[in-house]
Order: structure tokens, then C-alpha cells, then sequence
């Protein structure tokens, strides 16, 4: 692992509460929420859920041990992906989804603005929009193909950033994780530096 890779060395296990899981690591929030969601636990933005342990909430919902086990493993192994602080990246996932849209829109060869704004419960949201092309005071990095321009004044903010593209029965879009989040609302939306 290169100098400006980090990984996260805590570990979630069943017992810790959704409240906990996402304040614990926020720079992750977004993606831990979504993978929390997608095994079957709708109300992770639901403040009277967020107080239940995984274990609790899954086995409310009808769940067994093994899939408690299986959604801890995969939250876990989340975890572990390495973080690149020297830039900002997008999975080859999101880079597909977004490569997609562009040729629906007519828009190929467009880069992708990525910024963030006020907003939400933690006082930032992150902000995704079209880019034909990059502005004079813009940070420009390249990921899976996919050009990425973000505002100079906003680069001290975002990088180490992953951008991610989650599909999901119930709920499908990008997400952003970012090691420089030092809070994130229990919905995973939004964050605090």
C-alpha cells in the first residue's frame, strides 16, 4: 500500500448499534448505509431505528445469524478498501452508470463537476452535475475513464473522495465516501468537516 493509502483498522461487528456504525466512520457513511439498506434494514435514516444493533435489527426484520454474518462480512470488507488521500476516484461501477448517462443525454466525452454545498442535516451535501469542460481554477484528475473537475477551492474538502454507484431493490444512485467527513447524518447523506 503506497504511502497515500490508508484502510480503516476498527471493526463493525453485530452488536453495534446503525447510530454508531455510521458515526464511527463517516468517511464511509454513505456506502455503509446503502449496503445496510440493501441487505434489508429500510429505516437506516429512520431516527427511532438508528438506536437498534445490527444483530437486533435483522433479526427483527426476519432475518437469520448467517445473514447477519454475511451483511457484518461485507461491511467489514467496505472497510477494508483502501482510500487513495492523493486524489479523487470513481469505481468502475459509478464510471459505467455515469459513461451511460452521458450517451443518454448526448453528452459523451463530458466530464463530471464534483463539488459540495450546504445542506443537509450535517451541514454539507455533495453535489455531482455535468461538465463539458474544465474551468480555469478546477483540480482535473482522471478516474476509470471519466474526467473529474472540482473547483480548486473545494479540492482541500473532497480529495480522497470515492465516488460510487449503488443499485439496490429499493434505492439506487451514486454515493460519495470521503475520509475527510468527520460527521455524517444517520441517513448517510450528508456530512461535516
Amino acid at each position: 500500500m503506497s504511502e497515500n493509502q490508508t484502510t480503516v483498522t476498527k471493526k463493525i461487528d453485530r452488536t453495534m448499534t446503525i447510530a454508531d456504525i455510521l458515526s464511527m466512520f463517516p468517511h464511509k457513511a454513505q456506502r455503509l448505509s446503502k449496503e445496510i439498506t440493501n441487505a434489508g434494514l429500510h429505516c437506516v435514516g429512520c431516527q427511532a431505528a438508528t438506536w437498534e444493533t445490527l444483530e437486533g435489527g435483522m433479526l427483527g426484520h426476519g432475518m437469520t445469524n448467517d445473514d447477519i454474518e454475511r451483511l457484518v462480512k461485507r461491511l467489514n470488507a467496505l472497510l477494508d478498501e483502501p482510500v487513495d488521500m492523493s486524489t479523487v476516484t470513481m469505481t468502475k461501477r459509478a464510471a459505467a452508470k455515469y459513461k451511460e448517462i452521458l450517451a443518454e443525454e448526448g453528452k459523451m466525452g463530458w466530464g463530471l463537476r464534483f463539488s459540495e454545498r450546504m445542506g443537509g442535516c450535517s451541514g454539507f451535501e455533495y453535489s455531482l452535475d455535468y461538465s463539458e469542460k474544465a474551468l480555469p481554477d478546477d483540480v482535473v484528475v482522471a478516474s476509470n475513464d471519466v474526467e473529474i473537475h472540482v473547483n480548486k477551492g473545494h479540492w482541500p474538502n473532497l480529495v480522497g473522495s470515492e465516488i460510487d454507484f449503488i443499485e439496490g431493490l429499493h434505492e439506487s444512485g451514486f454515493s460519495v465516501s470521503s475520509p475527510k467527513a468527520k460527521s455524517s447524518c444517520a441517513c448517510g447523506s450528508s456530512h461535516g468537516h
